[in-house]
């Protein structure tokens, strides 16, 4: 069944809408590992390469990202170089920060600093750390936002993701039903009240620069699979990226 309604409509009715991207740097992967194949005799398995290969964070460290899927504009080359990620999880969070929002309200800032050892990392409380610490305690994801919801106030995943949404709408009536709804499980959760609001508060700002981490993480693997690959074999790499902006292709 397909429909051409918008999709606001399609969800009002209770009908799933998805998006399905096609994404030319699978192809360029795609050709890569053949001529890998063809030249070098290698059959590269790029889905298990190792995720901390030191030459692959070398060519994000030095901002070296053209032909990088998501990473090549200057802007992020600058920023990759400032920041000098060392695990998947720094590219994640790269990805999801840099956008206008995060950048403007000095979130990245914020993140680099504390990922360089320049300002402290600090927890309000320390059931926040599990939840924070891939971020160095920065919420840069609307999960994160979730987690919060469910550790500190006993929201449950469907509670939590009404929370999200409403966040991101910024629909005050909305928001001061939920704000009173969490700090009602805070209470019951024995959680510090003043704190409880603070958290409340930081939830609220940092969920309007909120993003999807399933979605960056996605993005961030394929980054680094093209990284990968322009480290260790970047002749087949470039050939790759060539021939993927033949025209008519």
């Amino acid at each position: 069944l397909t429909t051409q309604w918008n999709m606001k409509e399609v969800e009002r009715v209770g009908l799933l809408k998805m998006d399905f991207l096609g994404l030319s740097t699978l192809t360029l992967i795609d050709d890569a590992l053949k001529e890998i194949k063809r030249t070098e005799g290698v059959e590269l398995d790029i889905d298990n390469v190792p995720l901390d290969d030191p030459k692959t964070y070398r060519e994000f460290q030095e901002g070296a990202a053209y032909g990088i899927f998501q990473f090549e504009s200057s802007g992020m080359r600058e920023l990759l170089r400032k920041a000098k990620p060392t695990r998947l999880d720094d590219l994640i969070a790269l990805n999801a920060l840099y956008r206008p929002g995060p950048l403007k309200s000095g979130m990245v800032d914020d993140w680099v600093e504390r990922k360089q050892g320049k300002r402290e990392v600090k927890y309000e409380l320390k059931e926040l750390e599990p939840i924070l610490s891939d971020t160095y305690g920065v919420i840069a994801y609307q999960e994160q936002v979730m987690r919060i919801a469910q550790a500190l106030a006993g929201f449950s995943p469907g509670q939590a993701d009404v929370l999200r949404k409403a966040m991101g709408k910024k629909d005050p009536k909305v928001m001061a039903k939920q704000r009173d709804a969490f700090m009602e499980g805070a209470r019951a959760q024995k959680v510090n009240e003043k704190k409880a609001a603070k958290i409340f508060e930081l939830m609220e700002y940092f969920a309007g620069y909120g993003f999807n981490k399933s979605h960056s993480t996605a993005y961030a693997l394929i980054a680094y699979m093209t990284a990968y690959l322009k480290a260790h074999y970047p002749v087949e790499f470039m050939a790759g990226l060539l021939w993927c902006d033949i025209p008519g292709r």
